[in-house]
């Protein structure tokens, strides 16, 4: 094989994900990540990514925003890692939702942990970001693959 197909690579899906995103055309498998919702097999060490619908993002800022501190630090732990989240900027600065968390707690949080060293994508709805997470996994297994076959053509 000269280049890694898409294909090839095998997504893992966290068992305890309500709604799976279309990874296609990676193929997947479920299983319990330590932490995030997808990984890839193979490079559960190295890459991990947390989807976040608005609802389960504004909870994460509210009431669970304790837990989710900590799930941000495990995140942070891994060379590859990103927030994904099934919503736009101009929609977290609306605040057209039924919550307490005002718009300003939304952003600042957002701003925050992407100042920690989290990357945040606003992907805008669920296909969207299963495309989103489909192409970033893809990318990470693409690049481990090429070091990879550097590293064995300069053994050879």
């Amino acid at each position: 094989m000269s280049e890694l197909q898409p294909e090839h690579v095998t997504a893992i899906v966290d068992t305890r994900e309500q709604l799976p995103l279309d990874l296609s055309p990676l193929q997947t498998t479920t299983a319990t990540l330590a932490t995030g919702d997808y990984s890839i097999v193979g490079l559960e060490h190295v890459i991990t990514i947390e989807r976040k619908s608005l609802p389960d993002l504004l909870g994460c800022i509210g009431g669970d925003r304790k837990r989710f501190e900590r799930e941000v630090q495990r995140l942070l732990a891994y060379p590859t890692r990103a927030l994904v989240i099934e919503s736009t900027w101009p929609e977290i600065e609306a605040g057209n939702w039924r919550s307490k968390i005002t718009p300003q707690a939304a952003m600042g949080s957002l701003l925050g942990w992407m100042a920690m060293g989290l990357p945040i994508v606003m992907a805008g709805d669920h296909a969207r970001a299963g495309r989103y997470v489909g192409r970033i996994l893809f990318i990470t297994a693409r690049r481990r693959w090429r070091e990879n076959s550097a590293l064995c053509s300069k053994g050879a």
